[in-house]
This record gives C-alpha cells, structure tokens and sequence, in this order.
C-alpha cells in the first residue's frame, strides 16, 4: 500500500470477530523464549508458527531455508516461509475465559459504559470488580428493578426468600456485556431526545452527555457491547521485543510481562471452571484476570500500578502512546535522522552571507557517499570499495573531490531551542580548517546564537527536492526579514553597529584643535601636529570621491572631517538637477559608508525625516560660498545607530530584494563595521567611568524621604503596599535622575557612551549601575507578612555603584535578587516552551487554502489604544499596512477616492490614509475570512517573512504560532503589585498574562463590566457589606443594575450622565472574556484579547503583527454552541466546529429545511486542541487515552487536513511545496530539482558508460589470454 494513497484515518472499537480476523492465531502458553534453544517457544508470546519466522527465508526448525520456498508452510514445524518484517505486523489473541471490561470505557471521564446502563460508575466498578450483583431481569419479584444494584448479602436474602429461579442477577463484566447486549440504541435515543425537552441544569447536562454518547454508537454502526472483550488481540512480538544482553540475560519489553500475567491467570481460570470449582474461587480468580487485563491496557489507572524489578512500575500500552516519550510524539511526530552532525560554532567575519564553514572531517563524513561517487566518476578510483578504502586511509587526493562536492551541495544548520522557522536555514558549505563549524555573524540574530560554546547541528538534503527547497526557500541570503513583524532581523550587531558608527560620526575643527592640545599636553607632539591638520581640513573642497579617499589614506584628513564634495561626482540618482550644480557637505566617514551602495540608492546624510526620500537642501552649498563658515554654521549630524542601520536595511531590501542581492550590501555593511571598529580601537577603562557629580546628594535626599516614609508608615498613615509603592517610585526617580546627570557628563567620545548610545552593548541602565547607584534590588521570599501582603524588594537600596565597589552587606543583598533573576529565567524558558507547544497545536491546521473567499463581512480597525495611559500600542498605520480594504476609503476633506474596495494597502498609501485624518478603517482579516478551512489570501495579506503578497497553502498557522511564542521567553514572569492605588489588585502580566489571555482563563480580579450599553443614571455609595451599585439605563428604559464588592473601585471617569457601552469596565481589574462574549458578543472578545496581548508584548518592546494574533483567536472561537437545532439532528446546548455546523445548515437549506442556529463559544488554546476535528492531532496534543476513547466510540474519521495529521501517518504535509496548490515558489523548486536531476543522471550515464567500456575490455584481455 502506498501511503500517498491513504485519504482518511478511522479509528472505532473492534468487535471480537474483527479481533479474531487481524489474529493469526491463539497465544496459549505465557512462555517466551527457549533459555537453551534460544527459539520462541511454540504458542507462546513470540510463536514463529503464528507471528512469521524469526529469520528471513527460514522456518524454525530449518527444514526450509532461501527465497525460492516463498510462501510455503513448513509441513514440520508450521512456520511460512516468508520475511521476518512480518513479525512486526501480524498479530496474535488470547481466547478469554469470560468477558473482560475495557477499562478505558469503565473508568474514562465520562464512564462510557456507566453512560450507556444509566448507572454510577462506583457502582459499575463495584458489579466489574465481583464487589456487587446487578439485577438482569427482576420477573415478578416486586421489591427489584432493572439494573438495581444489590450486595451479595441482599442477593443471598432474596434467592432464600423467593427462590432461585424467581429473578436474574449477574456479577463481573459478564453482566455488563448481557445488558449492552440488551440496550436498542434507537429507542434509548428517542426516550433521551423526550426527556431533554423540559429537563433543566445538572440533570439536562447528564442527559446531553448520556444523549452524545447513545448518538455516537448509533450514528457510528458500533455495537456497546465491543467494550467488553472476549477475544484479547496481541500485539506483533517486534514491538515488545526481547533482547539477549551479555552473560546471557534478557533485556524485555514491559509488555511481555503484562501479557504473561494474563495468559496465565486465564489459563488457570480455564482450568478451575473445567474443574467446576465453588463459585467463590472462581469469582476470584476472574477479578484477578480482570485486573491483569486492566494492568496491560492501562497500568495504574484503577488501583496501585503492577511492578516489576526495583518496584518500577510496568509500561503498559496506553503508557506507550502517552507523552513526551510516547509513540505519538517520539516516533511518530519527529524522528532521528541519517547524514546529520553537530559541533561548535565559531564566527566566520569571511564568509558570505550564504555561507557556513564545514569542519574538513565533518565534510568527509557527512559527504561520504557522494565523495564516493565522485571519485568513481573521476576514475581517481577503480570502485566503491576502492574509494571507500581511500577515505579510510586519508588519501589527500580526496581533498579536492570534497571540495568540489561540497561547493555545490547546501546544509542545513539548526541550533536548539528552534523557535521559529529562521532556527532552521540552509547555507552552501565551505571547507574550514580545525572542527568548529563556522557561522556568517549576521545571522546569529535569527538563530539566538552567540559564540561562548553554542553548538549547532548540520543536516545534508538527499534528495533533488530537498536540495532545491533548502536553496530557494531557506538559504540564509533569502531570510532577510523576521516573520513576527516584517522587519529585518539581518541587522548588524555590537563591534559591526559599532564600527559604523564610528565611521558616521562628525567632528568639529574646534572638536578636533581641543584633542591636539590634549596631545600637546601629554607631550605627544606629532600626534597633536596630525590633529590640528585634521582640523585644518574642515570645509576643504573635493573633486571627486576618489580625491577624498586619497587625502583619507593619506592622512591629510579625518573620518569624522566635514568637507565638500562635488554632488555630480557621486551620480546619485536622489539628487536634483539643482542639488547636482553645487557642493555636498557631508563627511569623509559617510562617503565611505555611501560607496557600499549603487548609484540609485539614497544618499544616507542624517539619519532624521525621509533621507530615503530626498536629501535636505541645507547640505547643498552653491559654488563660490564661504564653505568652512558654512559648515561652523551646521550642527553636527547624529552617527548612524543600531536602529538606523536597520532602516538602511530595510530600504536596501525594498529596492533590491526582487535582484535577490540584498545579502551583498548586507556583507559590505558588516565588513566595513569589522574594519572601522578595529581602527576606532575602541575599549574600557576605569578612567572610562566617572562616578555622577549629584550622586552624594541625590542619595542624601533619598535617605530623608525614605525616613519620613517609614514614620508615617509606623504611625499607621500608610499601607504596607502604598508604603513600598512610594518606596520604589522615590528610589527609581533618585536612580534615574542620577543616570540623566551621568549622561549628560559624559563626552561624546566616551567609549562606554560610544557603545550604549550606537546601540552595540549596553544601555543606560547598565551605566547607571556603574557609575551612579544599583538601587533597589528584588527579593526572591514567598513570605507574607501578616496582614497577607507579599513584599517583592528589600526595603533597603544599595547607594554603592561597580566603580566603588559594594561593601559586604551590600554585596549579600544584590545576590539575593541576582539569584532570582537566574532562577527565573530558567523557570520562564520552561513556560515559553509549553506556551510555543500549545500555540503551534492550536494553529498547526491554518493553511492559505484559497484565493479569495468572497466574503461580505469586513472588520473595522483602528489605533489600538491603551485608555489608562493613553498611549497607542499599534498604530493605524503599522494596522493597515499589508492588508486588502473591503470599504472604499475616501479623503474626508477632498472628497478623492484614497483606495477602491478589495484593493491592496502599500506604504504609501497607508500613509496617505493616515495622513488624510481617517481614524477608522474597513478592512479584510482572519475575522472576517470565510473560508472552510484555513484562511484565504486576501484575508491575510502580506507574507510578512517574504514581504510580499501570501502564496496559497503557506503553512501560517504556525507561523503565526511561533511568532507569538518565539519571544516569550523575552516576557517577564512576575506579577506586579499596584501596591494600594486602583483596587489593591495584583496586575498580571507578561508570559502569566499572555498565558491567561489564549487560555480563556477567568481573572483572579475580575472587573464588573457593563450587561447593556445605557446612560448610568445612579451610582450608590457601599452599604453596610461593602456592596455598592451602579444603575444603568439602556435604550428600552430598562434599569441594569451592576453590583460591586468592596474591593473593586469604580473607574474614576463614571459619572451619573455618562454614557457605557455593553462590555465596558465599570471598575478597575480584568474582564473576564467568557462574560464579555455573552454581553458584548464576538467582535468585543476578539479585539479585547488582541488589543490585551499587544499591550503585554509592546510593554517588552517587542513588536508583533496584528495578524498572527488574530489567527490564534480565530483558533479559540472555532466551536460554538447550539442554540435552537432546527430541523437538524442537533441538539440544544451541545457543541460543534463551526465549519461542521455550516455543512450541516447547508444540506438543510438545500431541503428548505430550517437551519440551526448557534452562538460564538470561546476555548482556551489548550482545550481547542483536545476538541479539533482531528483524532490524531488531539490524541498527539495531550490526554491522549481520553481522546482516543471518545474518538473510538464515535467511530470519527480524520480527514487528514492538518499538518500533524500528515506527519504521524508519514505523508507529506498538505502546505508549501507539499500541497497540490499552484504556487509560484513550488514551481522554481520543481524546475531546479529537475535541472539537477537532469545533470546527476547524465553523470550516472557517464560513469555506466566507463563501466560497461571497462568491462568490454576487461573481457577482450581474458579472451585473449584464453
């Protein structure tokens, strides 16, 4: 069977005449392996008669050997004469001697069975485990019912009092399986369906849950009875194999013990109901085989675990699928792979940016069978043994074949964490000498690598296809921009931002005439003479680039000099006719900078307004002017920062990207960086740092306050949380007052300032803490004092700075908080991580799956705005750009259409839409898309990794899923105390609040939000239970009240008159959005979490696009409930995927049947993925018994849609290159794969042809000699 041909996966119960047609034969005996023979024992556990033979071509007893006995069947020992790979497949069964309850259909959550029999599943357990008798049919004994429970003493009374034959009760699962015989599922199902009808609360629940399940076997054609086994199936023996260690022990699957303890208690049972034991034995001996089966499905789930050796518990087969180390996520979701290596990574400031540097040896190995190959091919060896002996022996003739092999075959390079896609990316190999793998210090951005012994893996592409993805899609040079945000994440780091800096600085002649006396002082005469020349040059006039860079290495002038240059000599495309007819001012650093790029490429001069755009005129001198009174009239232009250059990138991008040679600049950028931070000479010393001039007095004034803080603390005027608020503020205030003073002392030149200003190491903070004051420092303590409150600084700051040096008290109290700072970070990684897992499970299913969806809802954007601060956290702008309009936009003051509906949003006319005063805004978003499954292209957009429009099945669920959790880890992981002010509540944030957010998880402060959009028309004061009430009035006169305890505080802009839309916070704390759906409907909810988890990322300075957000809300709002089941068969208050319901309504419609109707239904990520349509994404998630459990009494079918789906079953997944789907980049990989093919074949013909000539003349001598 081809497994491309696999449409769908169904997973169902197996009836007992199934289990018998998978088995080849009946395992009768508990005995494995013969200890002398070394042979499975005949009808044993691993039995060659029904399992296959152990041997290829063999049968046991070694009357048949060799293929030519194919298929037949050994006449001695009944073995067939077949592979031995049969023997992971052919399953073999165990007759039971009674019927045996499947405990994962007894003690589930729900208890299926208990469901089905309308019993409690205690009391089910009771009848299973021989505790309790359960009444199979009471004839005319009035006192019993049906399926009553009774003890044996009530069993014993009853049989003395009417009889023996009077009425039928059973015991054990042989009773439980009599009565599923005896349920009619269409009749149970019309009594639930009545029932329901006027049934309400607890009861109307049991009834849905009991309605789902009788509904799932009579919709799936399973009969209930198939919970209770009579035939055991077991598992092929190659799956619980049996190794021999050395000194002749056996190494064994816990399996095998589990299936002994059942054979051989059934067994015995056998014998003792042959025998016809007492009842009261046997009743034993079949709870006990009941126990054994329980064990070997699922170990520990009723009582204390069977153990094995060193009282570990045993693995049982539902402990095989579970977890992390179970089947679903160790094999069947990732694997090991061949042609992989790892090693350390050094930086490479050589390579190119498409380049990595392979370790010789690493090379050899990991190329080995192509080296092998193309030494044949160069007759460098006669054949594959010669070249393989070559190798081995280090022949240097080998080296060049390597290289050349090499050069044109890409690599892959990962290093872990691999939290996002850019984790993962191809680079063409170069031979390096010593064994670290080198890495192009560009990248280290997108990898999280740094080069303190971070390790990297190396993965070689096999295949034509492998080879041209990793070329096209993941070559390094192609992964200019980061997905989360679109920007670039290219950008130069420390000593390149450093360098560049430095080469962009300008320096004043007085600037320069100060440094010579500086000199003079220090009697370094020449050096002063070279500086004052410098100075000299200011203002000198220039032909042509090349005189500037002559006088540079000349030495006649200065980087930072400022000079004039002919603007026609550059012939910058930028520059106007008028601009073109005068002097440029600039400096001799920039021109340098500029030379990096082509003609058509603005000219960077100040990093201020649009210098992408045009070139401000008041660099433009005309001839004839007084040029160095010019330039002393000038300010001096900022150097060029971090965030500078990474606009220059993102401007070198826009232009070039389409050539595909945006990596070139990238690489002039980085080596000029290299070179000018060596010649900057830039470093740190003491005499660097110089402690803040207002430091005494700062700390001074710090002390008096602090002081009076405490007395009114003492006295009772202050909280203890108002108390260390205040604390805080005033020591963060005197902190930062004291860093603004040391910024300002600082001289430009200063090199720890040069770095934390540019951008390439350090910041204020840092410095702050090296020449002003460290502060206040956190404490790790849970304790709480005693009225509660949890305390999280040391009350007393620390007034040293590093430069001083702290004193020992000092020192002990900021280890405290170092401690913490390192224990949480560990802590956090671990979070992130899940969160990253549960993110990807959720989203993993969201493929671009059309062109349009033709959808006639759109969604009104606008700034996303934080009330309390008022300040914005995505601009309109950063909303719009990227996206299709479904309204026409239209300049409110002209009149002039901006842009037509369904039309493609672009920078500029973002900026025209921004510009014209519009605040709102009709756009297309996953919200509003309609398409049935994923999100269509015009819905989302751009492609924010490539930066143009989304191609169709781009995989951007997970996308969206890393881009959210790939910077988790960047989040903080406390909660902050808002200590006293707005409610005294605990403000959650960072990873705990984002967490909160996609779980749907109530606050623990929840805010009272408004039922009704109204005027407030009575705000009461608190009675005497701290209650207080605000009154609103909506449209229909109707009078709302609002409740509100004590410890909530009414927002302080409520007044009696204002006006309150329904989902407003009335007070201060949280909204809860499982309220807020219910109240304000769908669209409050979804901008309420995307606007709230914004806010958490953009604290952090972290910037992610609107979309991926939205994709993960999407995700959490898939299911919904229905209200009114139509004329479906659905029913009321049950749950169901939208797309389902959909599908379902439309068949309806097509009868001109009523539809049913439903509301939006929110689920945390976590439960979304438990309940996604797909069973075997679910079961990999998490709660993997549970979900294969409902799954296999719905008999579901997997449609195999999502990605994970494709994985588990080995086919390849239905996104990017892998889906059927017409996309530009799936044909340039299939048109590159089939050139190389094209090239290996005719080399392969070569090589035949040489053979086959080699073996015509090798023939020709033998005849000859003949």
């Amino acid at each position: 069977m081809n497994i491309n041909d696999v449409a769908k996966v169904k997973i169902g119960l197996a009836s007992p005449e199934r289990v018998l047609e998978w088995s080849y034969g009946e395992v009768k005996k508990p005995e494995t392996i013969n200890y002398r023979s070394q042979k499975p024992e005949k009808d044993g556990l691993f039995c060659e008669r029904i399992f296959g033979p152990a041997k290829d071509w063999e049968c046991s007893c070694g009357k048949y050997k060799k293929v030519r006995y194919k298929g037949v069947v050994c006449d001695k020992c009944g073995v067939e004469i077949t592979r031995s790979s049969v023997r992971r497949e052919r399953m073999g069964h165990i007759n039971l001697a009674v019927p045996i309850a499947h405990i994962w259909y007894v003690k589930g959550t729900p208890s299926r069975i208990a469901l089905l029999l309308d019993v409690l599943p205690k009391q089910l357990e009771e009848v299973i485990y021989f505790v309790k008798w359960i009444v199979t049919d009471p004839k005319d004994v009035q006192e019993l019912t049906y399926k009553q429970i009774i003890t044996t003493a009530d069993y014993r009374k009853y049989r003395e009092l009417y009889g023996a034959n009077s009425f039928e009760a059973k015991i054990g699962a042989e009773a439980i399986k009599l009565l599923l015989e005896q349920v009619d599922l269409d009749r149970e199902y019309n009594i639930l369906v009545e029932q329901l009808e006027d049934a309400t609360g607890e009861k109307r629940k049991k009834l849905i849950r009991r309605l789902e399940t009788v509904g799932a076997f009579r919709n799936s054609g399973q009969r209930p009875e198939w919970m209770i086994l009579t035939a055991l199936p077991v598992i092929p023996p190659d799956l619980r194999p049996m190794l021999q260690l050395d000194g002749g022990r056996f190494a064994t699957s816990d399996l095998n013990d589990l299936y002994r303890r059942v054979i051989t208690r059934n067994n015995r049972l056998q014998k003792l109901l042959d025998l016809g034991t007492p009842a009261i034995i046997v009743q034993n001996e079949k709870r006990m085989v009941q126990e054994a089966v329980d064990a070997l499905i699922d170990n520990g789930r009723r009582n204390k675990p069977v153990t094995g050796a060193g009282n570990r518990a045993l693995k049982s087969l539902s402990h095989a699928l579970k977890g992390k180390q179970g089947r679903f996520r160790q094999n069947l979701l990732g694997k090991r792979v061949d042609f992989s290596g790892r090693s350390v990574i050094a930086v490479g400031p050589d390579l190119n940016m498409y380049q990595c540097g392979l370790p010789r040896e690493m090379a050899l190995q990991l190329f080995k069978p192509f080296v092998i190959n193309e030494l044949v091919y160069q007759e460098k060896a006669g054949n594959a043994k010669g070249a393989e002996k070559m190798i081995d022996r280090a022949d240097p003739r080998i080296w060049d074949v390597v290289e050349e092999v090499v050069s044109e075959h890409p690599v892959l390079l990962n290093r872990a964490p691999t939290l996002h896609r850019l984790g993962i990316q191809a680079f063409m190999p170069k031979i390096v000498e010593g064994r670290a793998i080198r890495l192009h210090p560009l990248v280290c951005t997108a990898f999280n690598a740094d080069f303190d012994g971070d390790q990297m893996a190396v993965h070689v592409p096999l295949s034509e296809e492998a080879c041209a993805e990793a070329m096209i899609l993941m070559l390094a040079s192609n992964n200019i921009l980061g997905p989360k945000d679109g920007q670039p994440i290219v950008t130069p780091s420390q000593d390149m931002v450093l360098g560049n800096f430095y080469l962009t600085m300008e320096e004043t002649k007085e600037e320069f005439y100060q440094e010579a006396q500086r000199l003079r002082n220090l009697g370094d005469k020449e050096s002063a003479l070279l500086w004052e020349s410098y100075g000299d040059s200011e203002g000198r006039i220039y032909k042509d680039v090349e005189e500037v860079l002559l006088a540079y290495d000349t030495k006649q002038t200065h980087l930072h000099t400022r000079i004039a240059l002919k603007a026609s000599s550059l012939n910058k495309t930028i520059f106007t006719e008028e601009q073109n007819d005068k002097y440029l001012i600039t400096s001799v650093g920039k021109i340098i900078f500029n030379q990096m790029f082509p003609d058509d490429f603005p000219y960077v001069n100040e990093v201020k307004g649009n210098w992408n755009i045009h070139v401000s005129d008041s660099y433009f001198v005309p001839f004839g002017t007084n040029i160095p009174e010019y330039i002393a009239s000038l300010p001096k232009q900022d150097p060029l920062k971090k965030k500078d250059l990474s606009r220059v990138i993102a401007e070198v991008y826009k232009k070039y990207a389409h050539k595909g040679d945006t990596h070139v600049y990238l690489d002039k950028i980085k080596d000029n960086g290299f070179k000018y931070s060596t010649i900057a000479g830039i470093t740190i010393s003491l005499s660097d740092i110089t402690v803040a001039s207002n430091k005494e007095e700062k700390v001074n004034e710090g002390k008096e306050k602090s002081e009076r803080l405490m007395r009114l603390h003492k006295r009772g005027l202050l909280t203890e949380q108002e108390w260390e608020r205040q604390l805080i503020d005033l020591w963060g205030g005197i902190k930062d007052d004291i860093g603004d003073k040391l910024m300002d002392e600082l001289p430009t030149k200063n090199p720890i300032n040069m770095m934390a200003v540019s951008g390439a190491r350090g910041n204020k903070s840092h410095f702050t803490q090296l020449a002003g004051i460290r502060g206040l420092m956190g404490k790790p303590t849970q304790a709480k004092s005693a009225k509660g409150f949890q305390s999280s600084i040391i009350e007393v700051p620390i007034y040293s700075n590093f430069r001083e040096g702290l004193n020992i008290s000092e020192f002990f109290i900021s280890s405290h908080g170092i401690r913490k700072g390192l224990t949480d970070t560990a802590l956090k990684t671990a979070s992130s991580g899940y969160l990253t897992r549960r993110l990807v499970d959720v989203a993993q299913d969201v493929v671009i799956s059309e062109d349009d969806c033709g959808t006639d809802n759109g969604y009104r954007i606008s700034e996303i705005k934080d009330q309390k601060t008022d300040t914005i956290i995505e601009s309109l702008y950063d909303r719009l750009v990227g996206r299709f309009v479904k309204e026409d936009v239209v300049n409110p003051h002209t009149g002039e259409l901006i842009i037509a509906e369904d039309e493609f949003i672009n920078e500029a006319i973002a900026e025209k839409i921004v510009e014209a005063g519009i605040k709102e805004v009709v756009i297309r978003n996953a919200f509003s898309c309609q398409s049935e499954n994923g999100v269509c292209r015009k819905c989302y957009g751009r492609n924010l990794a490539t930066g143009k429009l989304v191609e169709n099945a781009e995989a951007v669920g997970i996308m969206a899923a890393q881009s959210i959790g790939e910077p988790g880890t960047q989040l903080t992981m406390r909660n902050f105390h808002t200590g006293g002010v707005a409610g005294g509540t605990d403000i959650t944030q960072g990873l705990l609040r984002v967490e909160e957010l996609f779980e749907a998880r109530s606050p623990k402060h929840p805010a009272v939000i408004a039922k009704v959009s109204g005027t407030i028309t009575d705000i009461t004061p608190a009675d005497e239970n701290g209650v207080s009430k605000i009154v609103i009035t909506n449209e229909q006169e109707e009078n709302i009240e609002h409740k509100i305890v004590g410890t909530q505080i009414v927002r302080s802009w409520w007044q009696i008159g204002s006006y309150v839309n329904a989902g407003e916070k009335l007070t201060e704390g949280t909204v809860n959005p499982k309220e807020l759906i219910v109240v304000a409907g769908l669209k409050a909810v979804q901008d309420y979490i995307l606007k709230e988890v914004m806010k958490v990322y953009r604290a952090q300075g972290i910037d992610i696009s609107d979309k991926h957000i939205e994709i993960i809300i999407c995700q959490m709002l898939r299911k919904v409930i229905v209200v009114d089941g139509g004329d479906t068969e659905l029913i009321k208050d049950t749950t169901i995927s939208k797309s389902k319901i959909t599908e379902i309504n439309d068949a309806v419609l097509e009868r001109d049947g009523n539809p049913a109707k439903f509301k939006p239904m929110l689920l945390g990520i976590s439960k979304s993925s438990v309940e996604t349509d797909s069973w075997l994404s679910a079961a990999s998630f998490q709660e993997t018994t549970k979900v294969l459990t409902n799954a296999a009494v719905r008999g579901k079918v997997d449609d195999l849609i999502g990605l994970k789906e494709n994985v588990i079953i080995g086919k390849k997944i239905p996104a990017g290159t892998g889906s059927d789907a017409e996309r530009e980049t799936t044909t340039m990989v299939n048109e590159m794969a089939e050139e190389m093919r094209k090239a290996k074949n005719e080399r392969l013909a070569i090589v035949a042809e040489k053979e086959a000539e080699k073996g015509a003349r090798e023939g020709r001598r033998m005849e000859k000699e003949g």
